[in-house]
């Protein structure tokens, strides 16, 4: 779920049997709840333009979230049995990966990983630059079958640095049951309920995508499609523009 709140409005709800992720894009905000109180939430102006700020609301938990700036807010929830405590995530406790390689090479900022106290969600935003591949070689993870792999459901939420650009994102089973290709633009959103979806950046365009998971454990074990896993002997160096947001653009 998606809000722009201009300066001084609000949103309010209530979590009920989900646990949420709230993912500050861009702007600040202070929220108010339940289970506490925060202030001044945010830094960066779009997903561009730094590293995030995010809020860990558990079950049962009652909110409101009021922009101090214009706000550009993304809310993750997923079914949860478990209560967790509330956290908030600065950009210091963003661990970032560089994964992959070559033209496969990716920005990958974990803000709700497999360590953190939550019962199913798990959050990372995903920077993939002009003309690169990602979520690549194709991977999936919808049999419980670990430590290889889990079952999760995921989200791909996207933004794209221009307004014109586009991502392209395949969503394939391995016997062709599902097998779709779609044009993904600008806060646009993906369902990947099964198989393997890799996705490539437009050439011209970066491509930022927030990843929302939810499944059987609190991992992200992923099995590669054995057709092309040999692409990942090709890769002898990373792409230079990566990484493509980093703690000091805010500074």
């Amino acid at each position: 779920m998606n809000h722009k709140l201009a300066a001084g409005e609000s949103v309010s709800g209530s979590t009920a049997n989900r646990e949420l992720g709230l993912v500050i894009l861009g702007g600040r905000c202070s929220v108010t709840s339940s289970r506490g109180e925060w202030t001044g939430v945010g830094r960066r102006p779009n997903v561009f333009a730094g590293m995030p700020y995010a809020l860990y609301l558990p079950i049962d938990t009652t909110y409101s979230v009021t922009a101090e700036t214009d706000c550009d807010l993304a809310l993750c929830f997923c079914r949860a049995e478990e209560a967790y405590p509330a956290k908030l995530i600065t950009p210091a406790d963003i661990e970032v990966e560089i994964r992959g390689g070559a033209n496969a090479t990716r920005q990958i900022n974990k803000i709700i990983r497999p360590e953190f106290a939550a019962h199913r969600l798990l959050v990372v935003e995903v920077y993939t630059p002009s003309g690169n591949w990602s979520s690549y070689p194709p991977h999936k993870h919808d049999v419980h079958d670990p430590p290889g792999e889990v079952d999760l459901e995921e989200i791909y939420y996207y933004r794209i640095d221009r307004p014109e650009g586009y991502a392209i994102q395949r969503v394939y089973t391995p016997d062709r049951r599902l097998d779709e290709t779609m044009t993904v633009r600008d806060g646009e959103m993906v369902l990947v309920p099964e198989g393997y979806h890799p996705v490539v950046a437009a050439h011209g365009y970066n491509v930022y995508y927030l990843n929302s998971l939810a499944g059987s454990a609190r991992s992200m074990a992923a099995s590669d499609d054995p057709d092309y896993q040999w692409v990942k002997q090709t890769w002898h160096d990373k792409d230079p523009r990566v990484p493509v947001v980093t703690m000091e653009m805010e500074n």
